[in-house]
């Protein structure tokens, strides 16, 4: 169960602070150099009405790659090469379909959260617990892809520095980056008894989430890229019933946790925002092999995060009305903002139609205005790298699917 540590109020304080310091993790915040952003700016499309998260169905070759090189049979150099051939292939579909921004899939992930743990000392070999809902209607209990803390945390290289290159060397258009979210972390990477011998409080080890993930942003727009996406699964917690309930039962208010870790994200991002640089903010219920951890809408979270994250776009799962709730939330997005409605679901094959998609997105209309909206699949297609259940032609005419729908609709 998770422990009431949040009698550290100065955190907000601090973490509000921490958007307005002119150092972070111990250096000087980048500008963006002028190349960076006359790039940034050229191929930036504005705004994008075709969207995606980010993760794609690793090639069997791919994941057998992988499997060979935890054997001990492939060195580092060698996976990396397996690694680079896919995300080429990634590249031009991406660009066959039609997606106005790219990925590299996320291929050199275990899963959407592991970057932190491979980048930074301090998580050890520990996880949590998480419940997972199956297809078939079955609860699951399973360890959590991310690492327990249980040292201080101390980046020792970038977490997206080598993706980047290499996107930056080969994506003909613009591309995205995704990262974990420091709200993740307060939740899914703190244990009573191996965090504490670090960190007094998940608050206090919140702090140092915080300035890691915002150095990181910070040397991204610094490379030039022109789409930041923060990944926040976990906010769904606040939204469940049962998890709320856990939480009271821990002696935690889920309300004010809920403020700690907003107030988290927007330290790693707030006066981060440039001319031609999305900055987004993507919510699902879960996403491991077809199944999820969350059920609710967005009612109990929508105001908060609509309008106090500094973040342009979110990207929204919406692809259940039973797990995801109804549009209703979205009249709390403020002008200026978007809503990318993930309406295509990535956890089976089955194809929406256009008309199903097309009326669906008039629903939307009604409550904000269509020029605040888009449209994308309602998470990655494979958060963990074993990948959801369909195939990578599935995959391909889905992503299809919204390009096409999106031209006619914002065209």
């Amino acid at each position: 169960m998770l422990r009431a540590d949040l009698r550290h109020r100065s955190s907000f304080s601090f973490l509000l602070a921490l958007a307005k310091e002119p150092r972070s993790g111990g250096r000087q915040i980048p500008t963006v150099s002028p190349a960076a952003r006359a790039a940034t700016l050229s191929l930036m499309p504005q705004p994008i009405r075709a969207d995606h998260v980010g993760s794609l169905l690793r090639p069997a070759a791919l994941l057998e790659a992988r499997a060979g090189f935890a054997r001990g049979e492939l060195n580092k150099a060698a996976l990396a090469e397996q690694e680079n051939a896919a995300i080429l292939q990634a590249l031009d579909r991406q660009q066959q379909v039609g997606l106005q921004i790219f990925t590299d899939g996320e291929f050199r992930r275990e899963s959407w959260i592991t970057d932190m743990a491979a980048a930074v000392d301090g998580f050890v070999p520990q996880s949590r617990t998480v419940q997972w809902h199956t297809p078939a209607g079955e609860l699951l209990a399973e360890a959590s892809t991310s690492n327990v803390v249980g040292g201080r945390l101390q980046p020792r290289r970038r977490l997206t520095g080598d993706e980047t290159a290499f996107l930056k060397q080969h994506a003909t258009g613009p591309f995205k980056m995704t990262l974990p979210a420091p709200s993740n972390f307060w939740l899914v990477s703190w244990k009573d008894g191996v965090s504490t011998q670090a960190y007094a409080s998940r608050s206090e080890m919140l702090q140092d989430v915080t300035r890691i993930l915002r150095a990181e942003v910070e040397a991204l727009i610094d490379d030039g890229v022109s789409y930041i996406q923060l990944d926040a699964p976990f906010y769904s917690a606040f939204i469940d019933d049962q998890q709320r309930a856990g939480l009271r039962g821990a002696g935690i208010d889920p309300d004010r946790a809920l403020a700690e870790v907003v107030a988290a994200d927007n330290a790693a991002i707030d006066a981060l925002a440039r001319d031609g640089l999305t900055l987004a903010l993507h919510i699902c219920r879960g996403n491991s092999r077809s199944r999820w951890l969350y059920q609710g809408g967005y009612n109990l979270i929508a105001e908060v995060l609509f309008n106090q994250l500094a973040v342009d776009t979110f990207l929204l799962e919406y692809d259940s009305a039973e797990r995801d709730g109804s549009f209703e939330p979205l009249r709390f997005l403020p002008p200026g903002k978007t809503a990318v409605l993930g309406l295509v679901t990535t956890k089976g094959p089955l194809r929406e139609s256009q008309d199903e998609l097309r009326t669906r997105i008039d629903e939307a209309a009604r409550i904000v205005p269509l020029e605040q909206l888009a449209l994308s699949p309602q998470c990655g297609f494979a958060s963990v790298a074993a990948g959801n259940a369909l195939a990578e032609d599935d995959q391909w005419r889905k992503l299809e699917l919204v390009v096409e729908t999106a031209r006619k609709i914002w065209s």
